[in-house]
């Protein structure tokens, strides 16, 4: 007998830009694509119309504002999991997690859906990120996050963690892909003084983690050799980080870098900026527990230097060792990206999971814990 559609219910605090966001949208439209029914709770932001149109139901809750008053929605959640029979509960992010987990152990056992918490990120060590553990089935995004939870959270039975890494649609980017005519030509007309440098992209929100500051102070040793260098800062501003986004701008004009850099903001091209770079960064201060930018460069065929730890560091091990640099070694950074402009080594293509495989692991998952 054929497995019943299932209604899967993911939770997240916003859908306006991110990995965590994008792996949300990614898994909806799986499942909507395999015949189940997927509905995804947050308090909205511009990737909704994305994800409705893709099939997937969306309910604009609050689920992420940290205020005691989003307690209340503990019992509004309850309602909701009984009325829709609510079959998988997934919770991808700390607030949303409390109030699902609250939710779901107010249920009478025989009437409670499967509970999934994925760790996305190497959260700072305490209860409350605890609580990313309390799944009946956790997923890691990566190596990196199951040794996270391994290593802060040891009394965590190591058979619900279930490394499932976020995929890399190959159709979306292909080894060696190279961007419309059309796009070259709005692209060099914005920017027309990239056709003559070499371009350095730093893609990520504005926030002091995403390592900016280091950027900066490597571009600014670069052009002072006269190497022909540009910096692309592509991501949005952080309205909590005003202040850090004012420093970053400081800091290029202290470092003379007025007319060599230029902040994007966020955009929906960001698979084109990438594959106009000849490298791309990662210099985040603090370990990441996936880095999708960095698969997605790799994917195109684009080298990238990165900071040699989390998943990160792993992945280049794997793809592009040439590329790693020790973290906040401001020398080595630029020495790296020196010799990979005048020596370019070409990347390989990435054997990285798919955005398929993703999915079809995940679904699987939720069968197992179905059966169990």
């Amino acid at each position: 007998m054929a497995d019943k559609p299932l209604t899967v219910l993911q939770l997240v605090p916003a859908l306006e830009s991110g990995g965590v966001e994008r792996g949300t949208l990614e898994l909806g439209a799986g499942l909507v694509k395999a015949g189940h029914r997927s509905l995804v709770i947050s308090a909205g932001g511009q990737l909704v119309s994305r994800l409705t149109g893709q099939g997937s139901e969306h309910i604009q809750w609050p689920i992420g504002r940290k205020s005691i008053w989003t307690l209340r929605l503990v019992k509004r959640l309850r309602r909701l999991v009984v009325d829709e029979r609510v079959d998988i509960l997934h919770a991808r992010s700390r607030l949303p997690a409390w109030i699902a987990w609250l939710a779901w152990r107010g249920l009478p056992e025989q009437s409670r859906p499967r509970l999934v918490t994925t760790v996305h990120g190497l959260y700072s060590v305490s209860r409350y990120s605890h609580i990313m553990t309390r799944g009946e089935a956790i997923i890691a995004v990566s190596d990196a996050a199951r040794r996270y939870v391994q290593e802060n959270y040891p009394k965590t039975d190591s058979h619900r963690i279930h490394v499932i890494e976020r995929g890399i649609d190959p159709k979306i980017y292909p080894f060696a892909y190279r961007p419309a005519d059309s796009w070259m030509a709005r692209w060099y007309q914005d920017f027309p003084f990239l056709l003559e440098r070499q371009v350095l992209t730093l893609p990520g929100r504005i926030t002091r983690l995403k390592g900016h500051l280091d950027f900066l102070q490597m571009l600014a040793r670069l052009l002072q050799s006269d190497l022909p260098v540009y910096g692309l800062i592509v991501g949005g501003e952080d309205p909590a980080h005003v202040a850090y986004m004012r420093e970053v701008q400081q800091a290029v004009h202290q470092l003379g870098l007025d007319g060599a850099v230029s902040f994007t903001g966020q955009r929906m091209d960001l698979r084109d900026i990438l594959a106009v770079s000849n490298i791309v960064c990662s210099l985040s201060a603090k370990p990441e527990s996936f880095g999708r930018t960095v698969h997605e460069a790799l994917s195109l065929g684009i080298p990238v230097v990165a900071y040699d730890h989390g998943g990160v560091g792993d992945t280049l091990a794997k793809v592009y060792p040439q590329g790693r640099v020790p973290c906040g070694d401001i020398d080595a950074l630029e020495k790296t990206v020196r010799e990979l402009l005048a020596h370019p080594v070409e990347t390989s293509p990435p054997a990285f999971q798919t955005v398929q495989d993703m999915v079809d692991k995940t679904l699987a998952l939720y069968r197992e814990l179905q059966r169990s």
